[in-house]
């Protein structure tokens, strides 16, 4: 049996301005399916995305549910599009209130969106559903950004009975931080579904910075990378007092390093 890999990405290239971490977005998908694996490739509907350059539509049977945030409804809008001279697609989850001529982490002035943490659950709880939706079972999900980092815990807790998500492990990249500031003290409450209670996140600050949501991420992850070059110090020693694996800067050629790593995580599918 094929093994799948599901990609959870804050940044695509050439969807984004090229980064290490957009990059990363594309290229990571590209070889693992090129290796024979099966993928799911998600990523955010950024305000910046020009959609008929990129050849976005929508689909239409993945559209139409709603989510429900800090007890507002959000409905969710399913995007699809293939990379330029690759076979790898990719799904962009979208919504009005949250991503609609906006940017992505800033606004055009450079400040912080108040509601990035909202944000980030939105577009977690997005991914999960529609994935369900698919009826794909992935054996990895690999969260890569910020914007992702909330899927690990809801992979553990909320979705841990979901037949899709019953078995899957959970591996998270770390990059150099993308974060200024911190999620806000409403971000608690917008985590909160199902077994994601106050109690639970209790051991957590009640402001998330990018550190505080990395060692969220890291609690709840099967197996960690060393993603960029200037990886949070706090982090990669949090990772090592976790004792969980940990795969070290791989540089350009990395695609040998993710498979071997894969395997480590995830010996059991074939």
């Amino acid at each position: 049996m094929t093994k799948k890999v599901l990609f959870i990405n804050q940044e695509i290239s050439p969807y984004v301005p090229e980064s290490e971490m957009s990059a990363m977005g594309g290229l990571l998908p590209q070889k693992i399916q090129e290796a024979g694996y099966e993928i799911r490739t998600f990523m955010p509907k950024w305000g910046n995305i020009n959609e008929r350059r990129g050849q976005l539509h929508e689909v239409q049977r993945l559209s139409g549910m709603n989510l429900i945030i800090n007890d507002t409804d959000h409905p969710i809008v399913i995007k699809v599009a293939s990379i330029p001279n690759t076979r790898v697609q990719v799904y962009f989850i979208d919504n009005d209130d949250y991503f609609l001529k906006r940017q992505m982490t800033e606004n055009e002035s450079g400040e912080e969106y108040a509601d990035n943490g909202e944000r980030a659950v939105f577009f977690a709880r997005g991914v999960l559903e529609t994935v369900k939706k698919l009826r794909w079972i992935p054996d990895i999900i690999h969260c890569q950004g910020w914007m992702s980092s909330v899927v690990p815990l809801y992979i553990k807790t909320a979705y841990k009975e979901e037949p899709s998500f019953a078995d899957t492990k959970v591996v998270t990249s770390l990059f150099q931080s993308q974060l200024k500031g911190s999620l806000g003290g409403s971000f608690k409450s917008a985590l909160a579904f199902r077994e994601v209670t106050d109690e639970l996140l209790k051991p957590y600050k009640k402001n998330f910075d990018y550190v505080e949501l990395g060692k969220l991420a890291i609690d709840y992850s099967d197996g960690i990378v060393e993603a960029g070059k200037k990886v949070s110090k706090t982090l990669l020693n949090y990772v090592k007092d976790k004792n969980l694996p940990l795969l070290k800067y791989a540089g350009e050629d990395f695609a040998d390093a993710y498979l071997e790593f894969y395997d480590t995580i995830c010996p059991n599918a074939e």
